[in-house]
């Protein structure tokens, strides 16, 4: 995956955004305001994801390029490193199942809103 497919992807999710909110070299995507995957717009050698706690230990006992998340949170965050062996098809998992995490933390008036958008598409 490079940089265009992983901002592509991101973006396709329903509510999706994207802002560079720690300056002009990190790409954060959000959902109802809150990040759910952001990398390096200089290298983009890795991307942080949020991910359920258990999940995200075994992740990173299976794949070496699984890491705790870096600048993060590192029960809540991991960090991939693109280009070490993750599939696409990983990758996006991996960001669907961030992107879910941080919706379902949404107040139930955005789920709801997030939830007729995406029956639109």
């Amino acid at each position: 995956m490079n940089i265009e497919e992983y901002r592509d992807f991101c973006l396709s999710l329903p509510g999706a955004t994207e802002e560079l909110p720690f300056g002009p070299d990190t790409l954060a995507f959000k959902v109802g305001g809150k990040i759910f995957a952001l990398t390096s717009l200089q290298t983009f050698a890795s991307i942080n994801l949020k991910c359920d706690p258990e999940l995200a230990v075994e992740l990173r006992e299976r794949y070496d390029y699984v890491l705790p998340g870096f600048h993060q949170n590192k029960k809540h965050w991991n960090t991939v490193v693109i280009g070490a062996g993750a599939t696409v098809a990983q990758l996006r998992q991996w960001i669907t199942h961030s992107y879910q995490l941080v919706v379902a933390s949404l107040p139930k008036a955005v789920r709801a809103e997030l939830a007729e958008a995406s029956e639109e598409l």
